[in-house]
């Protein structure tokens, strides 16, 4: 539609009522647009946030503490400058111009936080908060400026409570803006392309709304008179009147303060128990969001919608006390709804199919109580509302005490509450405030109402309900904290004997009736006393440690059972083991009951335990080391993608000695090709000389073991077997033997080919780089897959014989070769037909 169609309407002295209904509409579609941009900054922020933190409670708190910090500012203290108030619209435009900018500089400079510390806080939770404090002062301007787009906005619609209606709506627009947002970059911004251009696209969008406010605003007294003239009219159809002039508005202000600390608190611990049930995937994260967003949105609509027929503030008091019973049924459904659900969610092929089962679960489990915190913010507008009040400054008001509250929340629960009370004592306190917020508000309504006394009885009874409800909620099964979404298939085969919640992990450590011992994290299998399993973690040691002629100083990525970094124990030359690990409650769980199978490596006098992100280690340490072994979470986990990228593979290039060598657990279980492709080419590209070694489970492939070095990788196989053979060897070759691994051959025939030999294979591959992390996605698209063997056996079929590799005596080499797995015939065709 051309410009001229909007301003012929607008040019007549009086506008019909029509017009205004149109242009609240107009400015509602602006505002969704709005909103979906903020939220495609908030998901690639919560990417960015990785590579500065790490993938933890404390970055997600960190963001949401943030994003609520800068709408409070910027709803309390924008909206009061003069030049935003003389044209709304033309205000609002430059707000989102402003916005854009200030999101691609974040963009580009929130990584660069990573390498920042301070002497006596460069590792552990010190450094985590700072690096958090940092990370937030870098966000900060674009989230103020969001922050008073919402007072910007509204100063369009006359200050009454049939308008706070049309507030009520515009909120709801843009929260479901925000929901489209948030599943456009989830499932397609980020999956399909980078962080760069999911911040270019949302850049545009704030460009397209700012455009298109400023040839509105052009109109702008028109738009104004329209705007008021429906206003006027639906309050005078009504005859609904403004709030009470003389009702005291600070209990309305605590108790919005208080609905967003609990809104933030819950999102943040449902967050993590839903990841840990669903397994936390990228894709599972925006998911939770989504519903959470889109409950919000729909609450806001429903209750703008019955402003006109209740009395505000007695609903907003009912609202929050009917939210206990929301977070009680959250509570109950994680725990005892959910897990019980008998679908194909744990074999289906189709990953779009498992993403949909995810959502209806977080439906279920999520919308009661966040469509009550949605309502909760138009219900507020209304109850503070005056007649002739600015309507930036009203709204304004309470967002800043809704978002300030959030801060608390958020904060509280990620940092402190949930690694202090756990997660169950976390959402009683949740379900408890809301109860006291509810009171709070419906007694300043009954004494703001003429002639009504205040009801006691009902309080006290309100009270009683309460006390019922934070009592009756259940604990987190350890089952679920070890199994997740396998919880109930695993009901009973097992015995968990620790649980706990950590600030960044949960964990559990569970018996079979086998007598096998697991260490599960975030709900799922981490590594067990199986043989198979048992294996691998030795591998990651061993292979670097007995190729190295001379290791003194190890680095070890993660601690899990602490198998892997306590193969190093066993290495006579070994004088110091640096071990990093983010979550402080897994070394002493793991050394309670794995310390047989990993030596005791976290009390040996070698050891020494950082508890930080490895990226941010890896950064800021000076030292280098001639092993460096990781072991991290399985790579469709959020986050550890970040531990698989082009940039941290070079950091771990740089902290190598001289002839140091670097292993990599890499699983082919719950993994597809594209997911293995783009692991293998990453990882070649930062080490072009890089090996890859299998490990079998009853003779099929199961998952491997990277290897990367500086120069071409030689292998003397008569050094090796002399080394071996020496008196101070003799824990080495026990180590060794206890996983069925008898000689030194039987270890270096797990090889199952080099870069070269897999580079026709990896021509397509997708790089996972800092700037896409590219492989949480799609990893995250594989989890059910069944190709662990298909994948083992490609490689096979592409490894050339070792020949440049290996060498020794002629008796050792056709010894080892003839240990070598099958793969293609010497001057053979290696690829696959």
């Amino acid at each position: 539609m051309s410009l001229s169609a909007f301003e012929i309407p607008l040019a007549h002295a009086r506008v019909d009522r029509r017009y205004g209904r149109a242009y609240l509409l107009l400015l509602l579609v602006l505002f969704a647009a709005s909103g979906c941009s903020a939220l495609i900054y908030e998901v690639v922020w919560y990417q960015l946030l990785q590579l500065v933190i790490g993938s933890t409670s404390v970055s997600l708190g960190i963001l949401l503490a943030t994003f609520m910090g800068g709408l409070c500012i910027g709803s309390v203290w924008l909206p009061r400058l003069r030049m935003l108030q003389r044209n709304p619209l033309r205000a609002y435009g430059a707000l989102e111009l402003g916005i854009a900018a200030c999101a691609l500089l974040v963009q580009a400079g929130l990584p660069l936080l990573s390498r920042v510390y301070i002497a006596g806080a460069e590792h552990g939770l010190p450094g985590m908060l700072l690096r958090g404090v940092l990370a937030a002062i870098c966000m900060l301007a674009p989230t103020i400026l969001m922050g008073a787009s919402l007072p910007t906005i509204v100063r369009a619609v006359e200050s009454s409570q049939n308008s706070a209606a049309w507030w009520g709506y515009l909120y709801g627009g843009n929260t479901a803006g925000a929901v489209f947002g948030c599943i456009v970059a989830g499932f397609y911004l980020l999956r399909v392309y980078d962080m760069a251009t999911a911040t270019r696209c949302a850049a545009g969008l704030n460009i397209a709304v700012a455009i298109g406010s400023f040839l509105w605003a052009r109109n702008a007294s028109a738009i104004s008179t329209a705007v008021s003239d429906v206003s006027r009219a639906a309050d005078g159809y009504t005859g609904t009147a403004y709030a009470d002039p003389s009702a005291s508005r600070w209990p309305v202000y605590v108790g919005i303060a208080l609905s967003g600390a609990t809104a933030l608190g819950a999102e943040v611990v449902w967050t993590r128990l839903l990841s840990v049930l669903l397994l936390g995937t990228v894709y599972v994260f925006s998911i939770i969001l989504a519903v959470f967003l889109a409950a919000l949105a729909i609450g806001a609509a429903a209750a703008s919608r019955v402003l006109r027929r209740v009395h505000a503030r007695t609903a907003l008091g009912w609202s929050q006390l009917l939210l206990t019973v929301g977070i009680a049924w959250t509570a109950y459904s994680i725990v005892h709804v959910l897990p019980q659900w008998s679908d194909d969610v744990l074999t289906t092929q189709n990953a779009w199919r498992i993403y949909q089962l995810d959502l209806e679960r977080c439906l279920v489990a999520i919308v009661p109580a966040a469509l009550l915190w949605g309502a909760s913010f138009p219900l507020a507008c209304a109850a503070v509302a005056r007649k002739g009040e600015d309507a930036g400054r009203v709204t304004g008001r309470v967002y800043a005490a809704n978002t300030l509250g959030g801060i608390v929340g958020a904060l509280a629960v990620s940092l402190a509450l949930i690694p202090w009370i756990g997660s169950q004592q976390t959402e009683r306190l949740l379900l408890i405030v809301s109860g006291v917020s509810g009171l709070l508000v419906l007694g300043s309504g009954f004494r703001a109402t003429k002639g009504a006394a205040a009801p006691v009885a009902c309080a006290v009874a309100c009270a009683v309900a309460i006390a019922v409800l934070a009592w009756s909620m259940a604990p987190i099964p350890g089952d679920l904290i070890a199994y997740g979404r396998r919880s109930t298939a695993y009901a009973g085969l097992s015995t968990i004997l620790y649980a706990a919640e950590g600030r960044n992990s949960s964990v559990a450590i569970s018996r079979w009736h086998n007598g096998t011992i697991y260490v599960n994290v975030n709900g799922h299998v981490e590594a067990t006393t199986e043989i198979f399993d048992m294996k691998l973690q030795r591998m990651v040691g061993h292979l670097p440690a007995l190729l190295h002629p001379h290791p003194t100083s190890v680095l070890g990525i993660g601690f899990g059972a602490g198998v892997s970094a306590g193969t190093f124990t066993l290495y006579p030359t070994v004088e110091k083991i640096t071990v990093c690990e983010i979550e402080p409650v897994i070394p002493p769980a793991s050394t309670r009951f794995f310390g047989n199978e990993d030596y005791h490596v976290a009390l040996d006098p070698r050891t020494h335990i950082v508890f930080d992100d490895a990226r941010h280690y890896l950064l800021t340490t000076t030292e280098k080391f001639d092993i460096i072994a990781s072991d991290p979470l399985d790579v469709f986990l959020k986050g550890t993608a970040a531990l698989y990228s082009k940039e941290y593979f070079e950091s771990v290039k740089k902290h190598l000695n001289p002839g140091g060598m670097f292993s990599l657990y890499v699983p082919l279980y719950e993994t597809d090709e594209p997911t293995i492709k783009s692991e293998l080419a990453t990882f070649f590209e930062a080490f072009p000389y890089g090996t890859v070694w299998a490990n079998t489970r009853d003779g099929a492939g199961y998952d491997t073991v990277f290897m990367g070095q500086l120069t071409p990788l030689k292998i003397d196989l008569d050094e090796i077997e002399q080394r071996a053979d020496r008196p101070d060897y003799a824990r080495v070759r026990q180590s060794l033997r206890e996983v069925e691994i008898v000689t030194p051959f039987d270890l270096l025939s797990t090889y199952a080919g080099g870069a070269a030999d897999m580079a026709p294979w990896l021509k397509d591959a997708v790089l996972n780089t800092d700037g896409n992390l590219r492989l949480s996605y799609l990893a995250g698209w594989g989890i059910n897959s069944n190709l662990a063997d298909d994948l083992y056996r490609k490689m096979l079929r592409y490894r050339q014989p070792p020949i440049e590799i290996f060498s020794g005596s002629p008796t050792s080499l056709q010894s080892f070769m003839a240990e070598l797995p099958a793969g293609p015939p010497v001057g053979g065709d290696s690829q696959p037909e």
